[in-house]
């Protein structure tokens, strides 16, 4: 027996997608520097030292002092011998002014005018401890500096940045399809039998 049939046969859809990725290139350019630096200043200023020996006391001890100095020296020893005889005769003629008064003045004097007086002398040392003088001034040093802050110029460049776009493409890869077919069908009208 031969029942009746109805055949349906489809077809799925096909979608094609197609991507063009995007692309994206950045490029920094180098940044421009330009520095200057003005060089420091320095100054030094120096004040020499002074050294000063003085040896005329040393000299005068070993009696080889500058003839001006001997001259000086005797004139000044002069000049007090003078005074001191001086004061000897006025004392001298005070006491002889005054005979009466007791004691023996012409025979004291005598004496003391005719004796060398005793002059003391002990160890020596010549030239004398210290008798050479030394004096130091110390060098100055001053020094000054100056110095400059850098200049500094920068001028950046801003990245250069190329981008393009991905592309997606959609299509119809495939077309739907549906197929109807029918099999042992039989259409009974009212005076009539048909087979589809």
């Amino acid at each position: 027996m031969q029942l009746p049939q109805i055949r349906l046969q489809s077809t799925m859809a096909k979608i094609a997608i197609e991507t063009v990725p995007a692309k994206l290139e950045i490029q920094q350019p180098p940044a421009e520097l330009e520095i200057e630096q003005s060089p420091a200043r320095l100054t030094i200023r120096t004040t020499p030292s002074k050294l000063t020996i003085d040896q005329t006391k040393a000299w005068e001890d070993m009696n080889l002092e500058h003839i001006f100095r001997r001259i000086e020296k005797f004139a000044e020893q002069g000049y007090n011998d003078w005074l001191d005889g001086l004061a000897r005769v006025s004392r001298q003629g005070d006491e002889l002014m005054r005979i009466e008064d007791g004691g023996n003045p012409i025979a004291e004097q005598a004496k003391e005018n005719s004796e060398t007086p005793m002059y003391e002398f002990n160890i020596g040392w010549v030239p004398s401890p210290f008798s050479v003088h030394i004096s130091y001034t110390p060098a100055d040093v001053d020094i000054r500096f100056e110095t400059h802050k850098p200049v500094i110029r920068a001028r950046t460049h801003p990245p250069v940045i190329r981008y393009t776009p991905g592309e997606v493409a959609i299509r119809l890869a495939q077309r739907p399809s549906l197929d109807i077919d029918f099999a042992h069908l039989r259409f009974v009208g009212v005076h009539f039998d048909m087979l589809i």
